[in-house]
């Protein structure tokens, strides 16, 4: 995945792709390491998706581990920062945050899927 610190200038358009690896690495990846006993995720090591396919078969599984962990919670838990990781907020923040994040970067993949199908006038409006 690329990335770079400061970023380039003019900044490109983040690509579907780049967007998938954001959320299955960086909003999910890390925390399920984290905070539910999965395995340590690295962005610099991670074996990015080479198809479409892979990748989505990698965001389910990442959701599914990320929703299994935050249904396990109790309310203590929600209450308190997590034991492990860098992240020192109460739970029910973290949860809010990841959601934020997958709502915002699912809605940005949705918009580029629609702006790609419509260009070049290739699909026409539906009524």
């Amino acid at each position: 995945m690329d990335f770079a610190s400061p970023g380039p200038v003019p900044a490109p358009v983040t690509t579907i792709a780049w967007r998938l690896a954001h959320i299955i690495v960086s909003c999910l990846g890390y925390r399920v390491g984290w905070h539910f006993g999965g395995q340590d995720v690295d962005s610099r090591t991670f074996a990015y998706a080479g198809t479409a396919e892979e990748a989505l078969q990698q965001l389910d599984e990442m959701y599914g581990k990320w929703n299994a962990g935050v249904r396990e919670l109790s309310d203590a838990d929600l209450e308190n920062p997590p034991t492990a990781g860098p992240e020192r907020y109460p739970m029910e923040g973290i949860v809010l945050h990841v959601n934020r994040e997958l709502i915002h970067h699912g809605a940005e993949i949705s918009l580029l899927r629609d702006l790609y199908r419509r260009q070049d006038g290739a699909v026409t409006r539906r009524d």
